[in-house]
């Protein structure tokens, strides 16, 4: 009888920047398929999610990924739900209303690896001690410059193994400062890609001692923070080839009402972050542009050459963010933009 390992991963009750948890169930004649994998529970006063005179919580199985790493086992992606089966508080997969697949996303998320044993973003001197002002670092090659390159390269080769589309990887602006791209049709597919990938990095981190670190501003001072700019489409804009429909989206995006229900669930502390420095716009003003990089939306190049055909950049979501409350509040937007 042949077993298998299922690797359950949700998110925690540590609001608002939850954090990964996961445990191993073995069960016998896996088929591979998400609607095979078993509900199961587990202690929510642990996590931050129930209070422990009712604690039981349920993980339902929603994505299953192929897990490299070990020998016939799986990545199962579960949301939290209540003992009553409805999703928990905690449950950001359950805000997206609308997966007809319509809505493209292409996250960037950029992370900093944490020497644990310094506790600096590896690759830095000792505390109080800096490297050389960022700009060297974006994109670079050769040791000098460029650190953590056998972790990256590992986190690429396994993300792939396992099914999970990266598109890229690129070193970025500060030292010790990395960058992966997924892409993918939906947006819980999208959000369960950049889930899987995130705890595939972290295990990664473990064999070095290297943390993950997805602090919007890990460093303070003249260096850029990380963010997780959320690249996305729908038919609308893909296909308008209208100046005037891109701008009415991009106007629905500044509104007062917009912009709270957005910067709410962009990340913890991410005014750190969006200061109007360091190619960002600051976290309380609103601006797009085309190829703006300083802007809250930017309008590819790529898009206006194409006859404003493509997609739209959101700049401020933070490294720490859900993708999958970004990409509800994104499609929430653009959708009612779109019935004006």
């Amino acid at each position: 009888m042949a077993k298998s390992k299922l690797e359950y991963i949700w998110l925690d009750g540590h609001l608002p920047t939850q954090q990964m948890r996961s445990k191993t169930n073995v069960v016998d004649n896996f088929s591979g398929k998400v609607e095979d994998a078993p509900m199961w529970s587990f202690d929510g006063s642990s996590t931050n999610q129930a209070e422990g005179g009712s604690s039981d919580l349920l993980l339902h199985p929603v994505r299953i990924f192929v897990d490299p790493a070990r020998d016939n086992a799986y990545l199962v992606i579960a949301e939290v739900l209540n003992p009553d089966k409805t999703p928990h508080v905690t449950n950001g997969r359950a805000t997206i209303h609308d997966d007809d697949n319509d809505f493209w996303f292409g996250f960037e998320q950029e992370y900093v690896l944490w020497d644990l044993d310094h506790h600096t973003p590896y690759g830095f001197p000792a505390p109080g001690y800096y490297p050389p002002p960022q700009g060297p670092f974006y994109c670079s090659v050769g040791a000098e410059y460029n650190i953590g390159r056998e972790i990256v390269e590992e986190h690429l080769d396994i993300c792939l193994k396992a099914g999970i589309n990266v598109e890229g990887i690129n070193a970025e602006v500060m030292k010790g400062q990395w960058e992966y791209q997924i892409f993918a049709k939906g947006a819980k597919e999208a959000g369960d890609q950049l889930w899987a990938a995130r705890y595939l990095l972290e295990r990664i981190g473990e064999e070095h001692n290297i943390r993950i670190n997805l602090d919007p501003k890990p460093v303070e001072g003249d260096w850029n923070g990380s963010g997780m700019h959320a690249n996305f489409s729908d038919t609308t804009l893909r296909t308008c080839g209208d100046k005037v429909t891109y701008e009415k989206i991009c106007d629905a995006f500044g509104t007062q009402e917009a912009i709270e229900r957005h910067i709410l669930v962009y990340g913890e502390n991410n005014h750190l972050r969006l200061t109007g420095k360091h190619e960002t716009q600051s976290i309380d003003q609103f601006s797009y542009g085309v190829s703006d990089r300083g802007a809250s939306i930017r309008i590819p190049i790529g898009a206006v050459e194409s006859g404003y055909k493509g997609w739209l950049e959101d700049r401020r979501p933070a490294s720490n963010a859900d993708p999958y409350k970004v990409a509800a509040a994104i499609i929430d937007t653009v959708k009612g933009a779109e019935l004006q």
